[in-house]
């Protein structure tokens, strides 16, 4: 029997908007690690209902979680009361040549490290 591993595969995706700026500019190039779970202060592609956001997730010492856009002028998404999915985190930004890493955040009982 096979195995498909491709959901454990890195893909990437290319920024759309101002909003993660000015970390993530509009068309660089997000490298996303399949994951389930993030540890606050990691950038992370995640569904809520039937939306999909790039957002920075946060989660305060009370652990209520929200995303943060980085630019200001756009709104904080709570995520208390809501269904949400994070389908990975971010492990690499590509500005045409110019390649930056971010280490892995793992959960860390929901406090930044």
């Amino acid at each position: 029997m096979t195995q498909d591993c491709s959901y454990n595969e890195l893909y990437a995706l290319q920024v759309l908007d101002d909003s993660m700026e000015p970390e993530f500019p509009e068309k660089s190039i997000i490298v996303i690690e399949p994951s389930q779970v993030c540890a606050s202060g990691a950038y992370v592609v995640i569904s809520v209902g039937e939306e999909r956001w790039f957002r920075q997730f946060v989660t305060d010492r009370d652990n209520n979680s929200k995303l943060v856009a980085l630019k200001p002028g756009y709104p904080e998404i709570d995520l208390a009361g809501t269904e949400y999915q994070i389908e990975g985190v971010i492990v690499q930004r590509n500005i045409g040549r110019e390649i930056k890493h971010y280490r892995p955040y793992q959960p860390n009982n929901g406090n930044p490290e």
